[in-house]
């Protein structure tokens, strides 16, 4: 399994508030070294690799997490807690 966080970058260089209170909650809970990529949309470049995926995946939230599993169809997720319980929580301990 290959989990990818996708953060906003707003203009001014700052990470938007949810980004840093998901991130907060990810490096709290440990579940932060269960991802496996951390990628940047930067409000002010659309080419940048965040920016990139959140068009392909024509998302428009942040932060959002793909998830990608060998033979399966890629997962994405807009919402923390959803992405907790239907990935996280099915983790074998």
């Amino acid at each position: 399994m290959r989990i990818t966080m996708v953060k906003k970058e707003l203009s001014d260089g700052s990470p938007c508030k949810k980004c840093h209170e998901v991130q907060e909650r990810l490096d709290k809970s440990g579940q932060m070294q269960l991802i496996n990529n951390v990628l940047i949309a930067k409000e002010n470049d659309p080419t940048s690799e965040g920016s990139l995926l959140a068009d392909f995946y024509n998302v428009d939230k942040a932060p959002f997490f793909i998830v990608e599993e060998e033979g399966e169809e890629t997962r994405i997720f807009t919402i923390y807690f959803k992405l907790v319980k239907e990935v996280f929580n099915q983790l074998p301990a």
